[in-house]
């Protein structure tokens, strides 16, 4: 994935949450434009605390953009 893909989804205004997937099959949501970071090669994501949302992460993972298989809009998703 290219770093403008993620960039767009950050960008939309409104903001609309979004999941991505990752080759194993991880997923992480990015429920606020402020909880990720896109770089050249890599995304870092802020995760809340369980229960937490507000936009203040409790731990941040970085994830390489070779990896990620898949963004999609909450919408997409259906309820979670």
């Amino acid at each position: 994935m290219r770093p403008e893909d993620i960039r767009e989804f950050l960008g939309r205004r409104p903001f609309q949450p979004f999941r991505i997937t990752l080759t194993d099959g991880r997923t992480y949501d990015v429920r606020h434009p402020e909880m990720a970071m896109v770089g050249r090669s890599t995304v870092a994501i802020g995760l809340p605390a369980p229960g937490d949302s507000t936009p203040v992460f409790d731990r941040l993972i970085t994830v390489s953009l070779l990896h990620i298989m898949q963004v999609e809009p909450q919408e997409a998703m259906g309820a979670s």
